[in-house]
């Protein structure tokens, strides 16, 4: 606004009472500051008379100044569960590993998310569960993954929310005005972890951990200097039922003394692409024991061990103390499958918009993780890397592509050993009785 056009703009609010006959602008510059000054004073006692006049009267009080109580809106009140019966289903999804800290959600803080406390985020968030607690829902999971894994049909159990009664549950004719649980999660959950199914009638006592038949487990790997018939080979001796403790990672808290599992297939598959993988069916795993069985087949692969290695570490009798080494890498691991009895899986019709949505959500992660693939091959042939090994030293494979550089390789069977499975179970009671001495007052 032009310093004219403010003055005329101040006499015209303020000073109604000035001659028509003034001609501003035959004055001199500092005339009209001078009346400029002037305006803006009468201007702001007008304002501040005004302002005592309406004191008495209440102010509005704007709705961020308000505490975060009082600004809260009807439809952030606490959800009422009680108004709505809840339903036990079962839910089969799928997951990529390497941005979570494992499935099972964890009672301290993570580094990264787990799967399940991201689900259990989103189901809490669409109010289908009420709360973060799982035991506070029957909550139960197939297989336990850990950091890194992905799952390709993993399976959780629990009661959740339903739009119908008890009554209305039992009737199958009911199930399409069931909550949409599929395409609401799915519109929650990231690209990486996406429900596929949902079983709204699962078997009787069902339990999606104990009523498992068994489990599937791939490992991937490229061939680059390895001998695959001896891997071939070597694999088919985990078949049958074994003791493994020398293939997996002892764990104190679960007291467990039988580590005799049964393999139902051991094999090693091509799966294109100079890739290939571990194909593993059994009826449940330990902690670890599916990348310390590969971590072995690697070291018979490149020659550094012989098949014979496998038999004498499933022979407790002859070796009782797991042999310190290093487990496969956790990013090519997959928990392929798991087998329940006959179940009704409901999935997304596929010719709704609405599934079609979250399908070209994954199509998309898939194509940015292909390009992204090729794009790094390039660059390692740009630079020229070489795949040949370093002179006068060993670099054993763990499935990562780095693996372990060793100036003089020693043999399994005549490395140093890891506590025994008695002193592992033992050290965690004596651990367990001193914190609760700790716990009980002096009398």
């Amino acid at each position: 606004m032009s310093f004219i056009s403010k003055l005329l703009r101040l006499g015209k609010n303020a000073s109604k009472s000035l001659p028509e006959q003034c001609d501003y602008a035959k004055w001199s510059k500092e005339d009209l500051v001078r009346k400029v000054m002037e305006l803006e004073a009468e201007k702001k006692r007008k304002a501040e008379d005004e302002g005592d006049q309406s004191d008495n009267k209440p102010k509005k009080v704007k709705r961020e100044d308000l505490p975060e109580k009082k600004r809260r809106k009807k439809k952030d009140k606490p959800f009422d569960f009680s108004k709505y019966d809840t339903r036990f289903v079962a839910f089969k999804f799928a997951y990529l590993g390497w941005n979570y800290n494992g499935l099972a959600i964890q009672k301290e803080p993570t580094p990264l998310p787990t799967v399940e406390g991201t689900i259990l985020e989103a189901m809490n968030a669409c109010k289908l569960v009420p709360s973060m607690v799982p035991q506070d829902y029957n909550f139960s999971r197939c297989g336990r993954t850990d950091k890194g894994v992905s799952a390709m049909n993993q399976v959780i159990s629990l009661n959740v929310r339903s739009n119908l009664t008890k009554e209305e549950q039992q009737d199958k004719n009911n199930d399409d005005k069931e909550i949409d649980y599929v395409h609401i999660l799915n519109q929650l959950l990231p690209d990486d972890i996406r429900i596929s199914a949902v079983c709204l009638h699962p078997p009787k006592n069902f339990d999606a951990r104990f009523s498992c038949q068994n489990r599937h487990y791939r490992y991937l790997f490229h061939k680059d200097g390895l001998d695959i018939k001896s891997m071939e080979e070597a694999a088919r001796m985990y078949e049958g039922e074994h003791d493994f403790r020398n293939f997996c990672k002892l764990d104190g808290s679960k007291q467990i003394n039988n580590y005799k599992r049964n393999i139902e297939r051991s094999q090693i598959i091509p799966l294109g692409e100079n890739i290939y993988c571990l194909d593993l069916i059994g009826s449940a795993f330990l902690w670890h024991q599916v990348r310390c069985m590969m971590a072995n087949l690697f070291l018979i692969g490149q020659g550094l061990e012989h098949q014979s290695l496998l038999k004498d570490l499933m022979d407790v009798g002859k070796v009782m103390q797991k042999p310190i080494y290093d487990m496969a890498s956790d990013i090519p691991l997959i928990l392929f499958d798991c087998k329940f009895p006959e179940m009704e899986w409901r999935t997304a019709d596929p010719h709704n918009f609405k599934s079609l949505q979250s399908d070209r959500r994954v199509y998309a992660l898939s194509l940015d993780y292909n390009l992204k693939s090729t794009v790094a091959n390039i660059f390692r042939k740009t630079l020229c890397v070489p795949t040949s090994e370093i002179q006068g030293r060993t670099r054993i494979n763990l499935g990562d592509g780095k693996g372990k550089v060793v100036a003089v390789y020693q043999k399994m069977l005549e490395r140093g050993v890891m506590d025994s499975v008695e002193s592992v179970n033992q050290k965690f009671r004596d651990k367990k009785a001193a914190k609760k001495r700790r716990r009980v007052p002096a009398s």
